[in-house]
């Protein structure tokens, strides 16, 4: 009698049933810099843009594609994983009948901008163990399966699937399956204590030279990853710290941008319409980063941040969009795709973001470049940069604007003292002397014309002069040191949010409307962080912590945070990994570490 799971087909039916979408708590993420992979619970790479963040997707099941790249075991088993210590190695880990099965999985680091290399190896730690393993990559969302496929004289295959070239090693017994061979599947023996590589590379160019050599790439990327992220021991959480800064290195290119998220198209809400494309350069949200940076002490985090925004703000100026595309282009126009989406959501690439603008924007770019005056890694460039923001400031202050949420136009209170913040920090890092009177009465005017329309008769500010709502954002000002923390205004706000807007240590941004807050949305996780440097700044540490420790319990089992979580369901809502949640855990990990004045 024949052995069915030998057989190709069962082979690639197999891996079918276990690729759909798992809960976004589920996801690891692997990446280089330039793009990056979701893998699943079964072994599954779910998401794969590429050569670029940006590009349409090779591996597709994330959001109900058919395009993937399984590894699992063949029979019954519980999934476990981690990564190793300041990287994104990561380690699936499956308990099977037979013993502990594991594959080390990442993409080779630092990446080459045009070519994905994504390393597997296998290891059966107890007994020998047979795992399914299926590639079926469909480049251009699906569009353009794999073609002209081929096996050489060394065990090699390669192949094209729409512009890219594909090389697989390590998979020579594979055999094509599928209507005109468009994915390779085979049954693979692993003995107990001999490891399994296999290496995919993906190419926006023909693979001419040989192929890489598994230790040596091991290593490279190794050493790279060692090099990349410190220990970060002088903080309140150094693991995680340390985890939250190799997930901003992973999502940060050649050209020094981050983008906000390796993902599209992951709902807030179920059903809701609130799913967007984040696989770009938010200019606040690397703003964000790079102060984390540079409080944690990683140059290189900081300088990419840096150089990315001083790009941005000489090309641009007062036009300074919002976002960019990694190599500082405009981002595309929303549009729809031919798939079904992440259950609850639909799918989507593009950002409508590109017909906005945000005044905060300019604040944020001048709080970074202060921050890295403060560590001396400031060049003319930059120095000149803060001139130009803080111009931009004063000519479009009174322009309405989508401001931290991208809502609707209006003089968000938000964006205004932000700027004052950025303002003053300027000041304070000396880049410009003869400006600093300008400046500081700009800011000093700022708050003014805020504290005019948007004081809320209670004493704390509010979301705009025609909205008395709080705020999440509104927190911010005072951290950043638009005003002192323990300004009435300030402490004011902060106690009206922590009454009105939160739910056991749980936060949310503003009322969508009538409904209990968990029903409009998720707690915002940013907003959660921010509420514990809020806590800590006015020395409440006691509930500083308890902030701290409360979000960043959040992640699933690879710690990745995603923009919301939904309370009631403990489960991971929208993009994923998201940037800005990363970057505030690291800074809270940091400055909580000691008091405030010593940060």
């Amino acid at each position: 009698m024949t052995d069915r799971r030998s057989r190709p087909g069962a082979t690639a039916a197999r891996a079918d049933a276990v690729s759909g979408p798992h809960p976004l708590r589920n996801y690891a993420l692997l990446a280089d810099g330039e793009r990056g992979v979701l893998v699943g619970q079964r072994g599954d790479y779910a998401w794969l843009c590429a050569p670029h963040w940006d590009s349409d997707a090779v591996f597709t099941t994330l959001i109900g594609g058919g395009s993937s790249y399984v590894v699992t075991p063949t029979g019954r088993f519980v999934w476990g994983g981690h990564y190793e210590p300041g990287s994104l190695i990561w380690r699936s880990r499956w308990v099977t009948d037979d013993g502990i099965v594991e594959c080390r999985e990442a993409l080779a680091f630092p990446a080459e901008p045009g070519r994905a290399v994504m390393l597997r190896r296998v290891l059966a730690r107890e007994a020998t163990t047979r795992l399914s393993v299926v590639l079926t990559p469909g480049a251009g969302f699906d569009a353009h399966p794999l073609r002209e496929v081929a096996r050489d004289s060394g065990g090699v295959w390669r192949g094209r699937t729409g512009d890219l070239w594909l090389r697989w090693s390590g998979a020579r017994t594979a055999q094509p399956t599928g209507p005109g061979g468009c994915r390779l599947a085979m049954e693979l023996t692993v003995e107990a204590g001999t490891p399994h590589d296999l290496v995919l590379e993906l190419a926006d160019r023909p693979l001419t030279d040989a192929p890489p050599d598994p230790d040596a790439c091991w290593r490279a990327t190794e050493d790279a990853w060692r090099d990349a992220v410190p220990d970060l021991a002088r903080t309140v959480a150094p693991a995680d710290a340390r985890q939250a800064a190799a997930v901003l290195r992973g999502l940060t290119g050649s050209t020094g941008g981050m983008v906000a998220a390796a993902t599209t198209s992951l709902p807030e809400r179920a059903e809701e319409g609130r799913n967007y494309d984040y696989r770009y350069v938010w200019i606040r949200d690397q703003c964000y980063a790079g102060q984390a940076a540079a409080a944690a002490g990683i140059p290189v985090l900081l300088d990419d941040a840096v150089r990315f925004a001083t790009a941005r703000l000489h090309e641009d100026g007062p036009r300074l969009a919002p976002a960019y595309r990694m190599d500082g282009r405009r981002l595309p126009s929303p549009r729809r795709l031919d798939l079904p989406g992440y259950p609850g959501g639909f799918d989507r690439v593009g950002n409508q973001v590109n017909e906005q603008f945000q005044l905060d924007a300019f604040g944020e770019a001048l709080l970074l470049l202060a921050a890295a005056a403060g560590h001396d890694r400031l060049d003319a460039d930059g120095r000149r940069a803060v001139e130009i923001a803080a111009e931009a400031i004063g000519r479009r202050r009174h322009d309405a604007d989508a401001g931290i949420w991208e809502l609707a136009p209006r003089s968000w209170a938000h964006s205004r003292l932000i700027c004052a913040a950025g303002l003053r920090a300027a000041v304070r890092s000396g880049v410009a002397p003869r400006r600093s009177g300008a400046w500081t009465a700009l800011a000093d005017a700022l708050v003014a014309e805020t504290t005019a329309d948007s004081l809320h008769p209670s004493g704390r500010w509010q979301r705009a002069p025609d909205d008395p709502g709080l705020d999440g954002s509104l927190l911010l000002p005072a951290i950043r040191g638009a005003l002192p923390a323990d300004d009435p205004r300030s402490v004011a706000t902060l106690d009206a949010y922590i009454e009105d807007l939160s739910v056991e240590h749980f936060a949310y941004r503003f009322r969508h409307d009538d409904r209990p807050l968990g029903d409009a949305e998720g707690a915002f996780l940013l907003c959660g962080f921010v509420t514990a440097l809020a806590e800590h700044q006015l020395g409440r540490e006691v509930s500083a912590f308890r902030w701290f420790e409360r979000n960043r319990g959040t992640c699933g089992p690879s710690g990745l945070f995603s923009e919301e979580y939904d309370v009631t369901q403990r489960q991971l809502r929208g993009n994923l990994p998201q940037a800005f949640v990363h970057a505030l855990m690291l800074e809270c990990a940091v400055r909580l570490a000691g008091p405030w004045a010593d940060r």
